[in-house]
């Protein structure tokens, strides 16, 4: 065993990617997962691209360190054997919306019957005080919901969602954060309890933490909307072959680059670039004199002048960059390893790093209900009761 959260057992009744991406991080932080699959298994594992079908490479990045037992949970059988597991578990994990969990009769209070300690973690949406408790949430409806289109379209741009899963894996990371937060409160008091993440109200502590700007003071001081990351020239800058990302902040940078180009009385004689309120009340200026200036010379000089100069400074990196980064390659970041299904496989490493309890890759993920069999066995139901719940069609155990 290794992590921190070596010993705490997570129930995991999530799917696609929000609560498999932070239920990942329990598990990489050493608690044991029991990941509960549907009859059919994760949509993520039918994803393209894949070496085997059922093993996408989605669903093998946010399911490693994990167990995978498959149930019907409109069954009544496979409720009970979930209750069971709930009995023995520390955390329990969901993602579809609170009524329908009340349907399955695996509402807080019926979990909390048989395990009045579990931490009753449920992601979805929309917190479900408000009207909008009901509606569904995908990753793209929650963009949209919480401006990001609009933002593009403030910059000059067409209206456009993030090409990752912003808040998806956002929204795990606060799982996760919220998970260890009630363990260590349960630590101290001995109480479980129920536990709410929702979407949309996480996701605009991000956006309105810029970009409620003017409005954060009563009456407002100026319009919504932080206009650093608005300003249309807010951009990797186009060099002689290439392209430079950079960011000139404080006035030892910003005398430093006039120096670079030959101008070094600019910050004396402009008003504009002199102190850190005029250059933040004229981004737009600031950002296109450096568009001006970067695409004079190529993007390996401005990058050494930059270095001497202690400008910060980064080329723009593809996705092939990445993959064969000298830095992620001394640290070892992207870890290959042998996998019984799909042979050798690539992944990214847990990215922080511990003096004592280093989290680490312990299981493969898990082909559909390879587990199932022993899991249920680990919560008390004999070989016979296994049987007749595969047999009933309420689980379903791999070959």
């Amino acid at each position: 065993m290794s992590g921190p959260l070596a010993g705490v057992r997570v129930l995991d009744l999530s799917s696609v990617l929000m609560g498999p991406f932070a239920t990942q991080i329990l598990g990489d932080f050493g608690a044991e997962v029991i990941k509960v699959e549907s009859l059919e298994g994760d949509v993520t594992r039918q994803l393209w691209p894949y070496r085997n079908r059922g093993m996408g490479h989605i669903f093998m990045n946010v399911n490693r360190n994990k167990r995978s037992i498959a149930l019907d949970l409109k069954h009544p059988r496979a409720r009970d054997a979930v209750l069971a597991l709930a009995a023995t578990a520390d955390v329990m994990v969901y993602n579809i919306r609170p009524k329908a969990m009340a349907r399955l009769r695996l509402s807080y209070e019926d979990v909390r019957a048989a395990n009045e300690r579990i931490i009753y973690v449920g992601a979805f949406g929309y917190s479900q005080r408000g009207p909008y408790a009901s509606r569904p949430a995908y990753e793209d409806l929650i963009q949209g919901a919480i401006g990001l289109p609009h933002l593009f379209r403030a910059q000059g741009a067409e209206p456009q969602y993030a090409p990752i899963n912003l808040s998806d894996r956002t929204l795990g990371l606060q799982i996760a954060n919220a998970v260890s937060a009630a363990l260590y409160y349960r630590e101290k008091t001995g109480l479980g309890q129920r536990i709410d993440v929702p979407m949309f109200e996480h996701m605009l502590t991000i956006v309105m933490g810029e970009h409620l700007a003017g409005a954060a003071f009563e009456p407002r001081v100026d319009d919504l909307g932080y206009s650093r990351l608005l300003t249309k020239e807010r951009r990797p800058f186009a060099t002689r072959d290439g392209f430079i990302c950079t960011l000139i902040y404080n006035d030892k940078q910003w005398r430093a680059f006039f120096d670079l180009i030959g101008k070094p009385t600019t910050m004396d004689e402009d008003e504009r670039f002199s102190t850190a309120e005029g250059r933040s009340r004229n981004y737009a200026a600031a950002n296109r004199l450096l568009a001006g200036e970067l695409v004079k010379r190529t993007t390996a000089e401005w990058l050494d002048a930059f270095e001497r100069a202690d400008i910060p400074a980064q080329h723009m990196s593809g996705l092939d960059d990445i993959l064969g980064d000298p830095h992620l390659a001394a640290i070892g970041y992207f870890v290959e390893r042998e996998h019984p299904t799909e042979g050798r496989i690539r992944t990214t490493a847990v990215p922080s790093e511990w003096s004592a309890s280093q989290p680490d890759y312990r299981r493969h993920a898990p082909g559909l209900g390879e587990h199932t069999r022993d899991v249920l066995r680990e919560a008390g139901l004999d070989d016979a009761t296994i049987d007749a719940l595969i047999a009933s069609g309420a689980a379903r155990a791999a070959r």
